[in-house]
């Protein structure tokens, strides 16, 4: 045997022949907009944003609130507990395992988080919600965290600036999850009452209760670059209607054109774009730090643009 047989045949055996290495199946993301494979690692650097077309992927809820605030620093606020499963609601699957379940996977007690920290200097208190709990349906666990959110704005005199990624009302918690919007729009006012400004950032998507309630009724709305906004769904509007509905229907450019929508930004800027609303909101002619937004008075409506 010569030193080729005992030594280079194995060798080149072992580089050719041995047990392939594993390669994890979620390096690569596909862009629902352009189709793109994209490297997961640089998506997530990218804000969970297409460097291709530019489509605005969802992205979690503490990722959010990171490139909301100062630095990524905030300060989460406890939200009251409420009843769980009152209706004793089930389907084809029991409530209470269905609300277990998303907190396991999210790790959270409900679909949104509040909290509070600065924007640009400004003081902020914020709502998010999370779309991978439940769809992000807002039910009492979510109004109760509106209504904690306003109140403690109001407390610190503090901008109240909620984000929105919802399909709207929690169907299992029935009358209980719809009173839950009249509640949000109760808590809005306070804020505004209170002369502060009540900023709405609307997300991919934000729909069905959450648009016919808090969701619509901000000072200034500032939606992500192409997130889908309406009430009902386009193929139950265009199967009502019986007209087929013009391109971009229900998305952030198309409701800017028709003055829904009041600022459409990329999601790499919304610190900076929140900054300057809230400067321009929060400071007088002689650049003092006081508040433009007055209580409105009952019946009157007042002026969006800026």
């Amino acid at each position: 045997m010569s030193w080729l047989t005992n030594f280079v045949r194995p060798k080149i055996r072992a580089l050719v022949g041995g047990p392939k290495k594993e390669i994890p199946d979620n390096l690569w993301e596909k862009c629902p907009g352009c189709s793109t494979m994209l490297f997961k690692r640089e998506l997530e650097e990218n804000l969970n944003v297409c460097r291709a077309c530019g489509y605005h992927m969802r992205l979690d809820v503490v990722r959010r609130l990171e490139i909301l605030f100062d630095e990524g620093r905030y300060r989460e606020i406890s939200v009251p507990k409420v009843l769980v499963d009152p209706l004793k609601f089930r389907d084809q699957k029991k409530y209470i395992d269905r609300l277990k379940d998303a907190q396991n996977k999210t790790k959270r007690q409900d679909a949104i988080i509040v909290a509070e920290g600065t924007v640009g200097g400004q003081k902020v208190v914020a709502a998010a919600f999370d779309f991978a709990f439940m769809g992000g349906s807002m039910g009492m666990g979510v109004g109760e965290a509106i209504v904690t959110g306003a109140r403690r704005a109001v407390a610190t005199k503090s901008a109240f600036v909620v984000f929105p990624a919802s399909g709207g009302a929690r169907m299992q918690e029935g009358a209980l999850s719809l009173m839950q919007m009249p509640r949000t729009i109760i808590a809005a006012d306070e804020v505004k009452a209170a002369g502060l400004p009540y900023i709405v950032v609307l997300t991919d998507p934000t729909t069905g209760g959450v648009t016919a309630s808090f969701a619509m009724v901000g000072d200034i709305h500032i939606a992500e670059r192409g997130a889908q906004i309406g009430f009902a769904g386009a193929r139950v509007i265009e199967n009502t209607i019986r007209e087929t509905l013009p391109p971009g229907f229900q998305r952030s450019e198309y409701l800017l054109d028709h003055g829904m929508v009041d600022i459409v930004t990329e999601r790499k800027n919304l610190n900076e774009t929140l900054t300057r609303v809230l400067r321009l909101l929060r400071k007088d002619k002689g650049g003092k730090n006081n508040f433009l937004l007055g209580p409105v008075p009952h019946g009157a409506r007042s002026s969006k643009r800026i």
